[in-house]
């Protein structure tokens, strides 16, 4: 691709979005259509562990003009050579740190360079400081929410940091809402129970929420019992899924009920067919409130910060399996969800809106300032040097020595075999995850 500088007048017109796994791609890929539509979009793939397979893409169902795997530095060095308007940074807070280090370092001393913006893919519910100091020297640090806008400014304003960048936005997956029950009635009551790869950790929760999906189905024989699951046997998301749905279901007692059935594909269109939305924490969530579908979140294995459910609290939406068995449909608070990013209204065009008009505003600037996280050599000499070396920088956000990428295209047979080494590699190390490690604890136990 010919190098440019990018464009000063009228909307963005190229974006580069780069994302580590398949929710990030997907949150990533909506945000650049959401704040520059009909934009041309590149996307490109960080290199790891978590890094979609073509299925996951597939599911996600944003296109891009071009897509492919990169290292660390070599999004770097090409980013700095390709310029676009926007790049969104759709990956976990220590690569977006590296990424900020990398970018200002190959754009030194340009006459001008992209709006850079990231953001969260869901519900910020952990590792608030962390994520957010890591995310800051972006241009632009998108909130789902005004009350995740009101926390992520006092955690700025609170180390002294510019919080100017925060910037009110909303989930860029929610879809058109749904104002009653689906027409089709020909189909049964559905009851979707999302799953999630890492929430809960433990072999004997993850048991149990299955198990009162499957007696739901059991119990409610005119019901559908869907249990939505992100990925497939071998497949990584965001999260490391230890202990897959798949497999405990495989050793469930008489199996599934016919009622019940396991299912994969775009969250979009599974809720398209919910009438009742169950899940721990899951970002689905948010998503079925604002379809205005009933949406359940679990208590049988408490109300814990580590579950993520603790987020939910005065929504009104808190419920237990034995609550749902019995009939109960919970309903959502209208002041909680709009604070949290749903509300019932539909103004969240209104914010999509004007955060399209910052970031277009922000690229038709002559030129911007180099970009400063706050996160420096003299700031965090004992963090900072780490985070950078995992993504192959040095303290300046220079590639370290032979990490730079290649000079030269690889020829097919190479590129070929490089891929081929590292679809090995990624299977040794889930086979790891989901199979070798687990067993080592069970020894371990006895």
């Amino acid at each position: 691709m010919p190098s440019r500088t990018p464009s000063r007048t009228g909307p963005p017109q190229r974006i580069a979005v780069l994302a580590d796994s398949d929710t990030r791609w997907k949150w990533g890929a909506l945000t650049a259509h959401r704040l520059a539509p009909g934009a041309r979009l590149d996307g490109r793939l960080l290199r790891g562990r978590a890094t979609p397979t073509a299925r996951q893409l597939g599911e996600v169902g944003v296109r891009a003009a071009e897509i492919g795997e990169v290292t660390g530095t070599e999004f770097v060095r090409t980013a700095g050579r390709d310029r676009y308007d926007v790049v969104v940074l759709a990956c976990v807070g220590g690569a977006v740190q590296a990424m900020l280090h990398g970018l200002a370092a190959a754009w030194e001393g340009a006459p001008s360079r992209p709006v850079v913006v990231t953001g969260y893919v869901g519900v910020v519910y952990e590792k608030l400081a962390d994520g957010l100091l890591l995310r800051h020297g972006a241009d632009v640090v998108l909130a789902n929410s005004p009350d995740d806008a009101g926390r992520f400014r006092a955690v700025y304003e609170g180390v002294g940091a510019d919080a100017g960048c925060v910037t009110e936005w909303a989930l860029p997956f929610l879809g058109e809402r749904r104002t009653g029950p689906p027409d089709d009635r020909l189909r049964p009551y559905t009851v979707v129970f999302a799953a999630q790869p890492s929430v809960p950790e433990s072999r004997a929760d993850r048991g149990h929420l299955l198990r009162r999906a499957v007696a739901h189905a059991r119990k409610h024989p005119e019901r559908e019992v869907l249990i939505k699951l992100r990925s497939k046997p071998g497949e990584h998301t965001t999260h490391i899924e230890e202990l897959p749905y798949q497999k405990l279901a495989a050793r469930l007692p008489g199996g599934l009920p016919a009622n019940c059935r396991l299912v994969y594909g775009h969250m979009g269109e599974v809720l398209d067919r919910t009438d009742l939305l169950v899940t721990v924490s899951s970002t689905a969530a948010l998503e079925s409130l604002h379809r205005g579908i009933p949406t359940a979140v679990l208590t049988d294995l408490g109300i814990r910060e580590a579950l993520g459910n603790h987020h939910f609290l005065g929504s009104g939406c808190l419920a237990s399996w034995d609550q749902l068995d019995a009939g109960h449909v919970p309903e959502a608070d209208p002041e909680w969800a709009a604070r949290h990013g749903v509300p019932a209204d539909g103004s969240g065009e209104a914010v999509f809106a004007a955060a399209r008009q910052r970031v277009a505003a922000l690229a038709a600037l002559p030129s911007l300032p180099p970009l400063a996280p706050y996160y420096t050599p003299a700031t965090a000499p004992g963090y900072l040097p780490a985070v950078l070396a995992r993504h192959g920088l040095d303290h300046r956000g220079r590639p370290l020595p032979g990490r730079a990428g290649a000079a030269r295209e690889e020829s097919a047979l190479r590129r070929v075999g490089r891929a081929a080494l590292r679809d090995a590699a990624r299977g040794a190390y889930r086979h790891g995850v989901q199979r070798v490690a687990p067993l080592i604890r069970r020894v371990g136990e006895l």
